[in-house]
């Protein structure tokens, strides 16, 4: 860690700059107005009259000028980007995560500003677009759901978690990579889209023996379940090893960083913290991947993304 803290990307802003660059850019710079990416087409503004980092698209219909944080979540804001790396390397090594507050007073800037930043940082962790299925080859996929926080305007119960937020997740077991999602409730309405959609036909289904899954684990090539109520959560078909251990293990994390480290989540803002958790675990340091690749990672995932501070009395701007 100590030399980690000696890297030049934390303390000089041009190093900072071109470690961006050089991960947002990896293929070359591309115009984030028009898409050029013809070098000869792309010229670097030098000289006393431009800040640096700042490039000039030469397209005819275009000709703007831009800088590597231009359509990204880093795009006009005032804080250093020394501070903005420093940031991203503290929540992709933090396994349970990292409070605004710690990290407020760690970089020296105000909790407004650390607090927005680290949600535009979860915002470049959340995995966009087409993504493939889930248990293309015949692999085992588990489902399960867990509870957690508190719905607003909603009364415990005597028992029951209907008062609390529903988070489902599936993990391929033969990749290591796991999907999560706040959904309204645990009901077949919710679950059954998302599973058809993100887990292939082809895979072995792994669940517990919740209602909801009975008619929809028929629709795949095979489901076993384990019966929790009876104190069953393994059992093996031969080679076949039937548990949802493996989902469970990654909601013990995720329950420990969200109930440890940040303590309270409203609602509307839960989707950010699960891509932040998803994120970590699809990058962990047992598929091999380092504190670094993991930070060289998020780095890309920041380009084509924005959040913006709501202005007052405006009614299309995203939250």
């Amino acid at each position: 860690m100590t030399d980690l803290l000696k890297n030049p990307i934390f303390h000089d802003e041009t190093a900072a700059r071109e470690w961006l660059e050089a991960r947002v850019w990896a293929n070359g710079r591309v115009c984030p107005h028009c898409g050029n990416a013809d070098q000869e087409k792309l010229t670097k503004l030098e000289g006393k009259a431009h800040r640096p980092g700042v490039y000039q698209c030469n397209e005819p219909a275009c000709r703007q000028q831009f800088t590597v944080t231009v359509n990204t979540v880093f795009e006009r804001s005032k804080i250093p980007l020394t501070k903005w790396l420093a940031a991203l390397f503290l929540m992709t090594a933090s396994k349970k995560g990292i409070s605004a507050h710690q990290v407020h007073r760690m970089l020296g800037i105000s909790y407004k500003s650390t607090w927005f930043l680290m949600h535009r940082l979860r915002e470049a962790m959340r995995v966009g677009g087409l993504v493939p299925q889930m248990g293309g080859e015949g692999g085992a996929v588990e489902v399960d759901e867990t509870y957690i926080g508190r719905l607003k305007g909603v009364k415990k119960g005597r028992a029951g978690a209907a008062h609390k937020n529903t988070v489902l997740s599936l993990l391929d077991r033969d990749t290591g990579q796991v999907r999560s999602f706040h959904v309204a409730n645990a009901t077949v309405n919710e679950v059954a889209p998302i599973v058809r959609a993100n887990i292939s036909k082809e895979a072995h289904l792994m669940t517990d023996q919740a209602k909801v899954y009975q008619k929809l684990g028929a629709e795949f090539s095979r489901h076993d379940t384990v019966n929790h109520q009876e104190d069953e959560y393994v059992r093996r078909d031969g080679d076949i090893k039937i548990t949802t251990n493996t989902i469970e293990s990654y909601f013990a994390v995720f329950k420990r960083g969200m109930l440890g480290t940040y303590q309270h989540c409203s609602e509307k803002h839960l989707h950010r913290y699960l891509a932040e958790f998803d994120f970590r675990h699809n990058n962990r340091t047992a598929l091999g991947v380092t504190d670094g690749e993991r930070a060289n990672e998020l780095a890309k995932g920041i380009a084509g993304k924005r959040l913006t501070y709501r202005r007052p009395n405006s009614k299309n701007v995203q939250a």
